[in-house]
């Protein structure tokens, strides 16, 4: 991997992460068309780790306060009862999910996963599930005619039920073109929770699988065609991008639609069939030397 192709991707990485459009199949994407190696899966992990430092830097408050908290209640049973110290036992809940399933098909992810016809698809179906639940929301917040405004939930309302049903929504991400933010947040929004807090809930959740998936692949780095110099500095440059993405994105959800996305994924979906159907791009562009 060249030194260019690392910042693309690690620029692409930050660009994509915290958005509802899979960053990991927006790495594979973008290395099939451009011509390059397949980054792989693990090359996707670590680089996933500078967005992620972004998240602790950006949540820095919450997450002191969620530890501060969890730790307490430990040895105090009195403050098991509060919300911060339970939001620490939620995203240990919420986790379990990725954290066994990654495990167990980890081959089909850095193999069968990556085919660019399973991205197209997840990447539509994930799209219209996201365009559901963002219609059901907006729904709920105007009301209508003859319908009152209703009132959805928010992290305080949060209990081990709907922790483990994110956290199911989260691994489903093992798939690339499913979206880990796009995943969640529509989980979150089908349950019931304001798209604010879905997302929230959503970033906290991935801290943990992100860089335990992270430290997991650090052995990888070194074989086949990615090194530890380009995978740093992608790392680099994906934490910069995402920072500022992450930013924009929590200030854009609380006035508007997810549909812009929805209809990005549908269409980047049917323009990967296309190319793959009419031989343009093969559905496993970059695999072999990858």
């Amino acid at each position: 991997m060249s030194w260019f192709e690392s910042f693309v991707l690690g620029l692409v990485q930050g660009l994509t992460e915290f958005l509802p459009i899979s960053s990991s199949a927006h790495l594979r994407l973008t290395a099939a068309f451009a011509g390059w190696h397949d980054p792989g899966a693990a090359f996707t992990a670590i680089s996933q780790i500078g967005t992620e430092a972004a998240v602790l830097i950006y949540f820095r408050k919450d997450i002191a306060r969620i530890l501060s908290a969890w730790f307490r209640s430990l040895t105090d049973k009195e403050m098991r009862a509060d919300h911060d110290a339970q939001m620490g036992w939620l995203v240990i809940v919420g986790s379990i999910p990725i954290g066994v399933l990654g495990i167990t098909l980890k081959d089909q992810i850095e193999g069968p996963f990556r085919d660019l016809r399973l991205i197209a698809t997840t990447l539509i179906v994930m799209g219209v599930v996201l365009g559901i639940a963002d219609r059901l929301a907006a729904r709920d917040e105007d009301g209508g005619k003859h319908r009152a405004v209703k009132e959805r939930k928010t992290l305080k309302d949060l209990g081990i039920r709907d922790g483990l049903i994110y956290g199911f929504c989260q691994a489903m991400a093992l798939i690339p073109g499913v979206s880990r933010s796009g995943a969640t947040i529509s989980g979150g929004l089908l349950m019931g929770y304001t798209r604010e807090s879905a997302a929230r809930y959503s970033f906290l959740l991935a801290i943990p699988a992100v860089l335990a998936s992270g430290a997991y692949e650090l052995k990888d780095v070194g074989e086949g065609h990615v090194s530890w110099g380009p995978t740093i500095f992608a790392t680099v440059v994906a934490f910069f991008v995402g920072y500022a993405v992450i930013a924009w994105f929590m200030k854009f959800i609380t006035t508007k639609s997810f549909m812009p996305f929805v209809y990005y994924r549908v269409a980047l979906g049917i323009l990967i069939f296309i190319l793959v159907s009419t031989g343009a791009l093969s559905p496993h562009a970059g695999e072999s030397a990858g």
